[in-house]
């Protein structure tokens, strides 16, 4: 499995300078119309090789050729994956065009790969090729050799340096302690999440208690003049608060999810449709829980430390069915919190119920023997708790 170690990083302004130059190169247009899209070989030679050459392109030679041909392998990779959507031979829903990078986009990137002769000096400092040693916070060893490494320009303007590793099988099976504890999940806003065990886990509601800060900066980023240096200024104020507020739900998902990984060998959790609930009025809410990133978390946890993690379908009456005698008491109001079963008289408590049943529905009972689940490809992810490696 792969994962990503980031890393913040401080460029000094000479740095930022070549920084911002090396990711206007990596933004590029090249899409064609009628035409079979060209491979990144040939984009590499009619893009770089021969434009280089020209007066009007001479300054893609500023930057590293590797930063130029990554970006060029992205477009072809995107168009690949959209040709393929629009035949219906690639899984999941329909994708749509590439589009092309701007500067104005909130995020800017480029990486560096290990042909490109990027360094750690022995003072500690990342050596780009043709940007030189940017001062590095690490707030942890790396412990393989990183394959590439992506610098990352956020829109509260802070640079971070983004390493992926392979990690160790073995070493990951050795990290987490043996259990034979299974647990079931109920995700929700009143609480974040509700255990079949009885544990109710407060939902921190990080964009909520941030929105009168939030309301204060955005009220004066209204009143800056648009092009304006003290818009930009106001604009990254802004982005500082919501930076803030998405570190911290990060670092909430992480140091939870490693818990629940830890303590149990298997865990069930309702497959929740969060789009279908994002349009309706407790759209804020919901969005400020952040379920798929937590539930995205527990997945390659799980594959990472061999536990076992189930989803349940979305339409399972969890909340409707008595836990005790397995009679359906039908629909209930969010309002109604507790409740007794017209069959058995069991007083239920909405949410432990429901997690309970989460459990039931999955059979972990008589699956979780520690086989691993095993979702499909996974993509580099941050790994636990702390590895943003940022101070909030």
């Amino acid at each position: 499995m792969q994962l990503r170690y980031s890393f913040r990083l401080y460029p000094d302004i000479g740095q930022r300078i070549a920084l911002s130059r090396a990711f206007g190169c990596a933004r590029e247009d090249a899409r064609r119309t009628n035409k079979p899209f060209p491979t990144a070989g040939e984009l590499s030679t009619r893009l770089i090789t021969q434009a280089k050459r020209t007066a009007e392109r001479y300054w893609l030679g500023e930057v590293s050729a590797v930063v130029l041909q990554q970006s060029l392998r992205d477009a072809e990779t995107a168009y690949r994956n959209f040709f393929a959507s629009l035949k219906g031979t690639r899984k999941g829903p329909r994708t749509g065009p590439p589009r092309s990078k701007s500067r104005k986009d909130a995020r800017q990137s480029i990486r560096f790969t290990a042909n490109a002769r990027w360094t750690i000096t022995d003072s500690g400092r990342l050596n780009l090729p043709k940007i030189g040693a940017v001062k590095i916070t690490w707030s942890r060893t790396l412990p393989t050799t990183p394959t590439s490494v992506t610098v990352i320009k956020d829109a509260a303007g802070r640079y971070f340096a983004s390493f992926v590793i392979d990690t160790d099988p073995a070493a990951d099976a050795t990290r987490m302690p043996g259990t034979d504890r299974i647990i079931g999940v109920d995700l929700g806003l009143t609480h974040f999440a509700v255990l079949s065990d009885g544990t109710k886990i407060d939902s921190p509601r990080f964009l909520r208690r941030a929105e009168k800060k939030l309301k204060k900066a955005q009220q004066e980023l209204s009143r800056k003049q648009k092009g304006s240096r003290n818009r930009a200024k106001a604009r990254l104020k802004v982005a500082r608060v919501h930076a803030k507020v998405a570190d911290a739900r990060r670092e909430f998902h992480h140091q939870l999810s490693t818990k629940l990984i830890s303590e149990n060998q298997g865990i069930a959790v309702k497959d929740l449709s969060v789009a279908g609930l994002a349009r309706t009025k407790l759209a804020k809410s919901v969005h400020d829980a952040g379920w798929s990133s937590f539930i995205s978390m527990l997945e390659y946890k799980a594959e990472r430390y061999g536990r076992t993690l189930v989803k349940i379908g979305r339409f399972e009456p969890t909340s409707q069915t008595c836990s005790t005698c397995g009679v359906k008491d039908g629909p209930k109001p969010l309002n109604v919190r507790e409740w007794t079963c017209t069959a058995c008289g069991t007083v239920h408590d909405r949410d432990i119920n429901a997690a309970i049943n989460v459990k039931t529905a999955a059979g972990l009972a008589a699956s979780a023997c520690g086989a691993p689940v095993r979702p499909g490809a996974i993509p580099a992810r941050r790994e636990e708790a702390g590895s943003h490696g940022f101070s909030i």
